[in-house]
């Protein structure tokens, strides 16, 4: 079966063969949304769309680095999987008479955008950011028979792995011929087989290992073994795009491979279909009349409706319970915040004042021009340590406030993970700080202890001279010369005094404006944080209110419908019951005479 270039891909699904398929999963579906089985109705949606697909949808996986991406590139005869990259993105090959690719790329949530790309060069392409997939056509003649080619990739998204094994009609398993399966290998298989019967295990790089045909061997007698009747294709993916001659392609085994998924899928391509959408039905319908059977079981019991009606009950007294207690966690919180912001600054404020106090009386029993750099030094670090401790107890404090919040909810609800409010280094709080001020009323220089002395000796050689020269004495003598030398001694003591208070006032002004600094700086630090703070906590119970409150509804709606099914329309509900299932067993019957 083969196609000339520039004709549309074959149609290898006769629509008429498929109709009565279709009929049966769309009433199945409906039968499976009515039941609440969700999971059930998009197993089904998969299998239709399968069905539906008038192409042989093939899909190749395989564990990373075993050549999947080259033998899709050998079986299309084109460039289209990235063979250098573990991560890409999944590869759909369909026929068209000229090559062509197109990324399909996700541009926000449930919006994408489809970007077409060199198909001589797609590879980088494909592990851009945000693509999706990687859609190319090309002129085959595997392509021409009708055989859409999906190349899943072997390491990232497990989902869209699956999915892709789901949607398909036959699955290409691509193994190293360097080993036999391992059990996890099997077990992977086994999984396969449970969504798409039909698969081809295929032993890839048969010439870089001369024994494969023993690890072929060995390999049927473990799938036998197993339970899974697959055929093992040996094959050399890199050789067929390497062949120069037939002899050459031949000994790659592409060519077999190719003429056996000619024979035995594409040319049953009704048959194949129609075995796996019986198989996924049938499994549906068995799963759906156990639901049914389940919850018709569970009314005929007159237990149940006495069960059904206390759980309403206790519903919607949980309901009630859990609005009241948080009805006023806002308030709590808003609360609790601001009075933890007024402490802390009271505490901060407290600290350094204490250390105001203690810096003066220091300053009050010294001289402050003795070590004003050590001095400042030694106020720095007793500040450093005042504000650490000061956020320490901001945080204890913190998540004391949590803790209250959380009361207000469910004690199942965890506290969420606060920002550390402790400095691990307060240096860095206060680097806007400016330094201690300098004293400028520093000690007086010996002339200017001499200028001081001459002047209060001055005034006490005048007042005795002119006293004793009353009594006919000189205006200097002995007697105005010592009152002199007194005098002076007295005003250089004085001016040392005066110069020493000042020191000690203006001591005084640089330590309250360090400290004022300091408040302004820290202040502004600490509120930031109980700011965030506050914001973490809102965030976070904010999203435990709305999705407890979520739940209770949820459980509350689940228990009145359980009671409307269980209580007043229970007869209702088992005649409606008994009604699907015996629909359910048509269904099964109808399955089963297609299958015949």
């Amino acid at each position: 079966m083969s196609a000339a270039a520039g004709l549309e891909s074959a149609t290898v699904k006769h629509p008429d063969a498929m109709a009565p398929l279709i009929r049966v999963l769309d009433e199945l579906r409906e039968m499976a949304r009515s039941a609440g089985r969700d999971d059930l109705g998009g197993r089904l949606s998969m299998v239709r769309a399968r069905v539906g697909d008038p192409r042989v949808r093939l899909v190749v996986v395989g564990d990373p680095k075993n050549g999947m991406s080259t033998l899709v590139n050998s079986l299309v005869g084109a460039q289209v999987s990235a063979t250098d990259s573990a991560l890409s993105a999944p590869v759909i090959v369909e026929y068209g008479p000229e090559s062509s690719a197109t990324l399909v790329k996700s541009t926000g949530p449930g919006r994408t955008e489809r970007q077409p790309v060199d198909p001589l060069n797609p590879g980088p392409a494909l592990t851009a950011h945000g693509v999706i997939r990687a859609e190319f056509t090309e002129p085959s003649s595997l392509l021409a028979d009708g055989i859409v080619l999906m190349d899943a990739p072997g390491a990232g998204d497990e989902h869209t792995r699956w999915s892709m094994i789901a949607a398909a009609d036959a699955v290409l398993y691509v193994a190293e011929a360097s080993a036999e399966l391992t059990p996890a290998q099997l077990e992977y298989l086994q999984r396969v087989q449970q969504l798409c019967p039909t698969v081809v295990c295929v032993l890839n790089k048969i010439d870089i290992y001369p024994h494969w045909s023993h690890v072929q061997q060995r390999n049927r007698d473990l799938l036998d073994a197993a339970g899974l009747g697959f055929a093992v294709a040996p094959v050399s993916a890199l050789l067929h795009r390497q062949a120069g001659n037939y002899q050459r392609d031949i000994e790659s085994g592409v060519p077999q491979l190719v003429d056996h998924l000619r024979d035995y899928v594409v040319a049953r391509a009704d048959a194949v279909a129609r075995d796996a959408a019986l198989r996924d039905i049938r499994l549906v319908a068995d799963h759906l009349a156990v639901t049914l059977y389940t919850e018709a079981e569970a009314l005929r019991d007159p237990r149940r409706r006495a069960q059904i009606t206390q759980q309403l009950l206790a519903a919607r007294e949980e309901a009630d319970q859990l609005r009241q207690r948080t009805a006023n966690w806002q308030v709590t919180l808003a609360d609790g915040a601001a009075e933890l912001m007024a402490d802390i600054e009271h505490d901060l404020r407290h600290r350094l004042r204490s250390l105001v106090r203690d810096a003066e009386a220091e300053i009050a029993q010294t001289d402050p021009a003795r070590g004003w750099k050590d001095f400042g030094a030694d106020l720095d670090a007793r500040i450093c340590e005042a504000v650490e401790e000061n956020f320490v107890m901001a945080h204890y404090r913190a998540v004391e406030l949590c803790d209250q919040v959380a009361a207000k909810f469910p004690a199942d609800n965890r506290t969420p993970p606060l920002p550390d409010l402790r400095l691990s280094n307060p240096g860095e709080v206060l680097e806007a700080v400016a330094p201690m001020e300098s004293l400028d009323s520093a000690k007086a220089s010996v002339t200017q202890q001499v200028l001081s002395g001459l002047r209060g000796s001055y005034g006490g050689i005048l007042m005795v001279g002119l006293a004793t020269s009353l009594l006919g004495m000189s205006l200097v003598n002995w007697y105005s010369a010592g009152a002199g030398v007194l005098l002076g001694v007295n005003a250089i003591w004085d001016d040392r005094k005066n110069r020493q208070l000042r020191r000690r006032a203006e001591a005084k002004v640089a330590v309250a404006r360090l400290m004022d600094d300091v408040i302004f700086q820290v202040s502004k630090e600490s509120r930031n944080r109980l700011r965030a703070m506050q914001r973490t906590l809102r965030d976070h119970f904010t999203d435990i209110a709305t999705d407890a409150l979520r739940t209770t509804d949820e459980a509350l709606r689940v228990a009145e419908d359980a009671y409307g099914k269980y209580g007043d329309r229970r007869e209702d509900r088992i005649a409606e019951l008994d009604a699907n299932l015996g629909k359910l067993r048509a269904v099964r019957d109808r399955a089963d005479s297609l299958a015949a």
